[in-house]
């Protein structure tokens, strides 16, 4: 941020000055930001003060003598309660009035969105306006009933003589009474009149009002307290927090206005959480159903275990519901039911969702109940046996005590030799020094990963046995159980297997306290182990807590002063205040840490307050609902699989460090991030939210990420004088790399295809190629399909051939006048007669058998002379027989119009037998055999097709069983003239059908169109649209011709038949080549494909461009993030940084601003070296901290730079009179040929993608081609 931007420029500061007095009066709209007549305001200061008139009332009665302080708030809450339903009538009335009849109202598109137009004081428009109303009648109901509640129970907490009697001081009775009035008032306008926009918002809609009950449940709250002093006197502590609670009581508006008391929804989720975590031992789960389901079973078992009557019983009970309530139980009786419903249903059940194929198996199934039942011998064996005496230097839980510090040693070493960096601080000498030599990176990192195992074998099964052995031997479980012991040792029974790691170190703290300090201590004497557990937990977190918020407010202090472009006039003002102020600032992190809410940064400024409560899943919808798909999305759906099978090795291996719920790691490979969130840990299981974003898109996202990667290489790519125990250079930044996974992913590798689609030459040999290509994609095609594959075996013994139809390439007998214009089209009708009138197939009568391969039809029906006759079709039933005598009809109709309800166009056709039995096994679809194109333009290109290429094709195929005989039967198939005539006349009109008739050069624009789909206009085109199969096949042979003109460019030329096949069967087999638009392309990443091809072209290069995604092994380069960091800017989405268009306030609705596509942000590049990527958190964060999740690629990490050479061509590009497009945001100009990072292998040098050799060019093509060493050889920006 410059030191010149405001922190609200005069929009923002316009729109704050309406909405923070609307959000901290509970509604009244006071400033509307244009003229409103003076009733406005009047209305809204009149329902604003009803509350206190009416319980002014009722005050004034009690001060009187005349009612007694119940009397006195029954009658206040009556009056409330009449008040509100007239209020929410009036408003209902209103509604339905403006339904009935509507004023026509003129529409000014220069006045404000929320502008209004008032005709009257009590009119329709104004009471909308003043009361909005409610949704729901129940709710009417419900609020008018809690309105009058909170005004009749406030009138009696805020009576004079009570406040008097509490404090005794005339003065601070005056003060607390009319400010706490304010604070009823406000409470009661938000519930009754109008709701204010709150601050602290979880709910992106408020679809069930809940947001008006915020404030009076606050109220409550408080209310609530009084009452229990009054009902239970002579409890100190008790009149000591209702002093206290009155005085904080007057603050109340101000809280709400900051956000830090939370929204209902949020609290209840929260405080569920806390106790679920703390008092039973559960784990944050990763839906809130679960939470609430886990929550409720979870407090049934520690209250159950208080009922059972034996200690053998109970301590059975909690340590077998421990372990159980650990497991991932949800999954395991999903893929239970459906193993069930797959059992009794056969083979009609669907199988299992990819996700949870590997989850569960019927061998882990066993393991687990292995282990339950181990657990509970041992602990029956232990607590009925074992004497239960006080922990002693002698006693058996002494012994164990010592074990369990001796694993928790040993594990933390194991841990922190997995990571690159040991405490985040000190280079890990065991960890490799670079990962460029991948082979030799990951032989090392599998040394390492056998350490691991021996890790996770003490983790999983050594260590929760020796805990249970040490809770089995506590003498408080021989006693009688109480409400303490059944609370604190279920939780840590469970806490043994939900997080053993956390256990270990408390189990370990409480027994070195209990040895080292005296018995006499209140610690030792007065708690039992369970709750000196649960305490111990609580003060672990919190600890942690807060030391990383400490370190998030240190980190944001230094970088507001050491970054110029963060640093402004104010900062050295906000330095020395936040030093000399220190203490304060201390209370703020200690109150937010003991609330377990985020720290707030106003404007991401060095001024700290304390956000609201909220739960680790800090969204409302499940997972993934705010997930914005788009064309990249594909490629996630196919890396999420394969990086979470990574992460669950390096996570049991412990390269992750210590996992909790609500850590936050950031994902960089090539020029993609991935956010990864763990949501629920349990036994051997841990749930994670993995997210794609979208970055780079700005020379700010673009600065960011690249800090990103300074921060990984220096961590993994370090040169070899480094020393061996390093420390991290940018310790103190909110990341901390971890570890590198090795993933199978997609590389992406854009080239410039200059030189070679333009090319003369390359042009020239792509029309004979395409011949070829057609021919053997036709060939492929017939020997795979089903009905060939039937007929193999039962055309062998066959002795006759069969007559097909096949379009006349030799000379016709009959005259031909118009057959050979190239600009007229016949077509032919079937026969007419009485037997098959109403009858789909023609009738055939049987005659003489011919010996002629080729016989005309009789000549008794000579067609009209100058017309073109097409005979009838004969199906294979009538094999070797020749049609009697039929009534033809020939109609000559005019080029182009053309008839679509009668039959296509054909030239004579004679009947035709094949001279290989074998030979229709290979013949093409009887819906081919039609003809577009007249005989003489067939007969003149028909030169084009290689005879040569056709028969080695044919002689390739595989497709007999019996290889003696399919070797002399593909023979005489390929000698087969009347087959090779057919395949001449279709491979000849999809040619046409592709370039049309004129047999010229084909231009780069039109090779792009067609390999697109758009087929240039022809006579064939037609015939070609109507046979989709056909289509898709031409296409499919198009495609692939364009990618072998590029590879002979990029390989050199091909030698052989041999060489074009090893070729053409590499492309059907290993790669996809189409568009990035198809379904096919996502499908074919789905199912990954090794190679996908696509074209393209610049239009602001003016370059045709190729992209070539490579399925290979890549590192993941995975860090540790900061987690309040991470919280701290979702909750900044209220007070966002100066330069942003949030706007100040944090409403829902404006939350939508940070999302491009509502409004360019004016964001200025900078790469904060210790606050983190603030974008990029911001861009992580789910709805409504921030906007949708963006799953899709990001461009190089030279974006920045060229994104100044991108502004300057559209400069010049653009007229004076326009203003520049993208503000804010443009888009990143492609770098040059080899757009790498420095220390990276080059790029394969244009004008080729890099892609694999087929089998028979391996050697000749050795010395001249190269894959890059990253798929960054030449960018291409997206549009």
């Amino acid at each position: 941020m410059s030191p010149d931007v405001p922190l609200l420029n005069d929009y923002k500061q316009d729109f704050f000055l309406k909405r923070f007095p609307q959000t901290v009066l509970g509604g009244p709209r006071l400033k509307l930001g244009y003229c409103a007549p003076p009733y406005i305001y009047v209305n809204q200061i009149i329902l604003f003060l009803m509350p206190w008139v009416l319980g002014g009332i009722g005050t004034l009665l009690y001060q009187l003598g005349i009612l007694k302080d119940y009397y006195t708030a029954a009658l206040s809450g009556g009056l409330m309660l009449f008040t509100a339903f007239v209020i929410q009538s009036t408003s209902l009335y209103a509604r339905n009035k403006s339904v009935t009849v509507q004023r026509i109202l003129t529409t000014d598109i220069l006045a404000e969105e929320d502008e209004y137009e008032f005709t009257s004081c009590a009119g329709a428009e104004t009471v909308k306006f003043l009361i909005p109303g409610k949704k729901y009648i129940a709710n009417t109901v419900f609020h008018s009933v809690l309105a009058g509640l909170v005004c009749g129970l406030g009138t009696l907490y805020l009576l004079p003589d009570r406040i008097t009697l509490l404090y005794g001081t005339t003065g601070g009775t005056a003060l607390l009474f009319f400010f706490g009035w304010i604070t009823l008032c406000i409470g009661e306008y938000s519930l009754i009149v109008n709701t204010a926009t709150e601050t602290a918002t979880f709910q992106t809609q408020d679809t069930y009002e809940i947001t008006p009950l915020m404030r009076p449940l606050y109220i409550f709250f408080f209310i609530s307290v009084d009452l229990a002093h009054r009902f239970m006197v002579n409890i100190p502590a008790l009149e000591q927090m209702n002093q206290i609670l009155h005085i904080v009581f007057i603050f109340l508006p101000f809280l709400w206005a900051v956000g830090t008391l939370p929204p209902p929804d949020a609290l209840f989720l929260w405080a569920m959480e806390q106790v679920l975590e703390f008092g039973l031992g559960g784990s944050s789960m990763s839906t809130h159903l679960r939470l609430l389901v886990m929550f409720i079973i979870s407090a049934g078992t520690a209250i159950t275990s208080y009922f059972i009557p034996s200690t053998v019983g109970a301590v059975l009970f909690m340590t077998g519901l421990g372990f159980l309530l650990s497991l991932n139980l949800s999954d395991m009786c999903f893929v239970f039911k459906h193993s069930v419903t797959r059992h009794r249903m056969g083979a009609k059940s669907k199988p299992l969702p990819s996700c949870s194929k590997k989850q569960f198996t019927w061998k882990e199934c066993l393991f687990y109940i292995i282990i339950l039942v181990l657990a509970l011998l041992e602990t029956s064996l232990l607590h009925h046996f074992a004497g239960f005496s006080q922990i002693s230097k002698s006693s058996s839980q002494v012994i164990f005590g010592y074990i369990l510090v001796i694993l928790l040693i040993i594990l933390w070493i194991l841990r922190e030799i997995q990571s690159v960096y040991i405490i985040g601080i000190f280079r890990n000498p065991f960890y490799p020094r670079d990962v460029h030599p991948m082979a030799i990176f990951l032989e090392k990192q599998t040394r390492l990963m056998k350490i691991g195992i021996a890790r996770r074998i003490l983790l999983t099964l050594v260590s929760p046995f020796a805990m249970i052995a040490f809770l089995s031997l506590d003498s408080s479980l021989q006693e009688l159980h109480s409400v303490s012991v059944s609370i604190g040792f279920t939780r840590a029974f469970r806490m043994v297997w939900q997080n053993t790691e956390n256990a270990l170190l408390e189990i370990v703290i409480v027994s070195a306290v209990h040895l080292i300090a005296s018995t006499d201590l209140w610690w030792n004497r007065s708690l039992d182990t369970g709750i000196r557990l649960l305490l111990v937990g609580i003060i672990r977190d919190r600890l942690i807590q807060f030391i990383s918020k400490l370190q998030f407010a240190v980190t944001l202090l230094l970088a507001s002063w050491t970054e110029k472009k963060q640093r402004r006039k104010t900062t050295t003002t906000l330095c020395i205040l936040n030093i000399v102020f220190s203490p304060f600032v201390l209370v703020f992190i200690v109150f937010s840490t003991l609330l377990s809410s985020p720290l707030l940064p106003l404007f991401t400024l060095p001024v700290f307050l304390v956000g609201f409560p909220r739960p680790i899943q800090s969204w409302p919808g499940a997972v993934g609902t705010a997930a914005c798909v788009c064309a990249d999305t594909v490629y996630y759906y196919q890396m999420v699989p394969r990086l979470t099978a990574a992460l669950q090795t390096a996570m049991a291996a412990g390269s992750l460090g210590l996992l909790s719920p609500g850590s936050h790691y950031l994902g960089r490979f090539q020029d993609r991030l991935i956010w990864i969130m763990i949501l629920e840990c349990g036994y051997t299981y841990c749930c994670i939210n993995i997210k794609g974003l979208e970055l780079q898109e700005t020379s700010c996202h673009t600065a960011e990420a690249r800090r990103v990667d300074e921060v990984f290489e220096s961590a993994f790519e370090q040169e070899e004088y480094t020393e061996v125990c390093s420390l991290n250079e940018h310790f103190g930044n909110i990341l901390t790399p971890c570890t590198v996974l090795p993933v199978k992913l997609y590389s992406d590798a854009r080239s410039v295809l200059s030189g070679i689609i333009d090319s003369h030459e390359n042009l020239t040999e792509f029309k004979g190629d395409l011949v070829k290509v057609l021919v053997w994609i036709l060939v492929q095609y017939c020997s795979k399909r089903p009905s060939m594959e039937e007929n193999v075996h039962k055309t062998e013994n066959k002795g006759q051939a069969p007559l097909l139809i096949l379009p006349a390439l030799n000379t016709s007998p009959y005259p031909k006048s118009l057959e050979d214009s190239d600009s007229l089209n016949s077509e032919t009708f079937d026969d007419w007669s009485d037997d098959d009138i109403f009858d789909d197939e023609p009738t055939i009568k049987k005659e003489k058998e011919e010996k002629d391969q080729l016989k005309d039809f009789p000549g008794t029906n000579f067609p009209i002379p100058g017309s073109v006759v097409e005979s009838q079709r004969v199906g294979d039933h009538s094999t070797g027989t020749d049609p009697e005598n039929n009534l033809y009809k020939a109609v000559i109709l005019g080029y182009p119009a053309t008839d679509k309800g009668k039959q296509e166009d054909m030239a004579y056709i004679p009947l035709v037998e094949f001279s290989c039995s074998h030979s229709h096994l290979l013949s093409l679809p009887k819906e081919w055999r039609s003809a577009c194109i007249p005989n003489s333009k067939m007969k003149e290109m028909s030169s084009l097709f290689p005879e040569d290429w056709y028969r080695f094709v044919l002689r390739q195929l595989e497709c007999f069983h019996s290889e003696e005989k399919g070797s002399h039967v593909l023979e005489e198939i390929a000698k087969d003239k009347v087959l090779k005539d057919f395949y001449v006349h279709t491979v000849m009109t999809c040619y046409f059908s592709l370039f049309g008739i004129d047999n010229m050069i084909p231009s780069p624009g039109l090779i792009l169109s067609v390999y697109s789909g758009v087929l240039p206009w022809s006579v064939a085109l037609d015939w070609l649209t109507e046979k989709p199969e056909l289509f898709q096949l031409a296409l499919k042979a198009f495609r692939y011709t364009l990618k072998l003109m590029i590879d002979k460019a990029s390989l050199g030329p091909i030698e052989d038949f041999k060489e074009l096949i090893s070729f053409l069967e590499e492309y059907e087999s290993d790669w996809y080549i189409g568009l990035i638009s198809d379904e096919k392309w996502k499908e074919a990443i789905l199912q990954e494909k090794p190679y996908l091809f696509s074209l393209g072209y610049d239009s602001n290069m003016g370059v045709y461009t190729g992209r070539v995604l490579s399925l290979r092994e890549l590192l993941i380069q995975v860090g540790k993030l900061n987690a309040e960091a991470v919280r701290a800017p979702g909750k900044d989405t209220a007070f966002p940084p100066p330069g942003s268009s949030t706007e100040a306030g944090g409403t829902r609705d404006d939350r939508r601003a940070r999302g491009d596509q509502d409004a360019p942000r004016p964001l200025q590049a900078r790469p904060p070296p210790r606050e983190g990527p603030r974008r990029v958190l911001t861009w992580a964060s789910p709805l409504p901290l921030g906007p949708q999740q963006r799953q899709v690629a990001v461009s190089p990490q030279e974006a920045q730079q060229l994104h100044q050479q991108q502004e300057r061509r559209a400069q010049r590009q653009q007229p004076e009179h326009q203003l520049p497009a993208h503000r804010g945001h443009a888009r990143p100009a492609p770098p040059q040929q080899h757009g790498l990072r420095p220390g990276r292998a080059p790029a394969a040098p244009p004008p080729g993608p890099p892609r694999a050799a087929p089998p028979g060019s391996a050697q000749r093509a050795a010395g001249r081609r190269g894959r890059p060493g990253t798929p960054r050889s030449t960018p291409v920006p997206r549009r």
